[in-house]
C-alpha cells in the first residue's frame, strides 16, 4: 500500500482542460504516467471523469474567478477546450493565460481554419494564417495570446493544427439518410482528416517531443475532396451518394456553417508531424477505418463530421 501512495505522489501532474470526446480518449494515455486534473464545467461529470481515472475539477473558463485554484496545480497543461462562440478574441483562452505555469509545457489544440481558403493549395505549417470565419479568427487569437505566454514566461508551448475529426461514432451518417447534398465535383473542396484516436496520441506525444514555440499540422494522409469522403462513408454503409449541386443551389439546402465549410479548400503536409513527433497512425487514412467497420442497422446515427472548428 505504500508503495502504491508513493507513486501516485511521484507522478508529475497534468492539467486537462476540455474533456470531450478527445479528452477522454487521451486520458487512457496519461493517467499511468501523470496524476491527472480534468476541467469540466458540468459537477455532474466528475464521476465520469473520475472512473477514467482522473481528478476532476469544477471551473468554467468563461468565470475568471473560478480559475484561480487551476493556478500553479500543473507543469503541464493540455487545452482542448474551444473558444466561446462569439467575439473576435478567444476570452477563454485569455483567462486561461492569467493562470498558467511558469516555465512549464503546454499543448494547445487549435484548428486548420486558421489559413481560410487557399484554393487547395497543398503547404505546410510555414503558410501564414488567413482566417476567414469568426471561428477561426478566435482560434488565431488564442495561438497569439498563447505565444505571448510561453515568450513572456519561457515555457514550451506547441501547437497541433487539427482538421476534421472522425470516428466510427463521428461519421455523417445521418446526413448521408437525410440525402443532404454535397457540392459538385468541379467546385467542391479539399478537406484534411484526422481519427480520434490519432489525435489523442499525437497529443500525448506532442508533451514530450513537440519542439518548443511549434505549430504542427495534425492530418492523415488522406487526400479527398468532401464529396469523395462522403461517398466513401456511403459505399461502406450502403447507403445513397449524396446528390450534387453547384454552390449557387447549394446554400438553399444546408446551412450558412456548413456553407462556410464548403468555402474552404486546403491540402495539409504532415511532414512535420511523422518526423518530429514519430507519430505512427493508427488510421493512415479515412479509407482504413471504413475497412474496419460494419453498417449499423439498429437505427438512425445522430453522429455528425466535426470538420474542426
Amino acid at each position: 500500500m505504500k508503495k502504491t501512495t508513493l507513486n501516485v505522489i511521484a507522478r508529475p501532474r497534468l492539467l486537462l482542460v476540455g474533456c470531450g470526446d478527445v479528452g477522454m480518449r487521451l486520458l487512457p494515455l496519461l493517467r499511468d504516467r501523470f496524476r491527472v486534473f480534468a476541467v469540466t464545467s458540468q459537477p455532474a461529470r466528475c464521476a465520469e471523469l473520475r472512473a477514467a481515472g482522473a481528478i476532476p475539477i469544477v471551473a468554467n473558463l468563461d468565470l475568471p474567478h473560478s480559475l484561480h485554484r487551476l493556478r500553479g496545480l500543473a507543469d503541464r497543461v493540455v487545452h482542448l477546450a474551444p473558444p466561446q462562440p462569439d467575439g473576435k478574441q478567444d476570452r477563454r483562452t485569455r483567462n486561461l493565460a492569467a493562470i498558467l505555469p511558469r516555465h512549464g509545457t503546454l499543448v494547445y489544440v487549435s484548428t486548420t481554419g486558421v489559413y481560410g481558403n487557399t484554393g487547395g493549395a497543398s503547404f505546410d505549417e510555414t503558410r501564414p494564417v488567413a482566417p476567414v470565419n469568426a471561428r477561426a479568427v478566435r482560434r488565431v487569437d488564442a495561438e497569439q495570446v498563447l505565444r505571448h505566454w510561453a515568450k513572456r514566461v519561457q515555457a514550451r508551448l506547441s501547437i497541433l493544427r487539427v482538421p476534421g475529426i472522425y470516428a466510427a461514432d463521428r461519421l455523417p451518417l445521418e446526413r448521408l439518410k437525410l440525402g443532404t447534398p454535397a457540392l459538385l465535383p468541379a467546385e467542391d473542396v479539399y478537406t484534411n482528416h484526422i481519427h480520434a484516436d490519432d489525435l489523442a496520441q499525437i497529443i500525448a506525444l506532442a508533451l514530450f517531443r513537440a519542439w518548443p514555440q511549434r505549430v504542427v499540422h495534425t492530418v492523415d494522409d488522406s487526400d479527398l475532396k468532401m464529396g469523395e469522403y462522403f461517398d466513401l462513408v456511403a459505399d461502406a454503409f450502403a447507403l445513397p451518394h449524396p446528390p450534387r449541386l453547384p454552390r449557387s443551389e447549394l446554400a438553399r439546402h444546408v446551412s450558412p456553417m456548413m456553407l462556410s465549410f464548403m468555402s474552404e479548400s486546403r491540402r495539409l503536409h504532415n511532414r512535420r508531424m511523422k518526423q518530429e513527433l514519430g507519430v505512427k497512425l493508427i488510421y493512415p487514412s479515412v479509407a482504413d477505418l471504413l475497412r474496419q467497420i460494419r453498417p449499423q442497422v439498429s437505427g438512425p446515427s445522430q453522429a455528425t463530421f466535426d470538420f474542426g472548428s
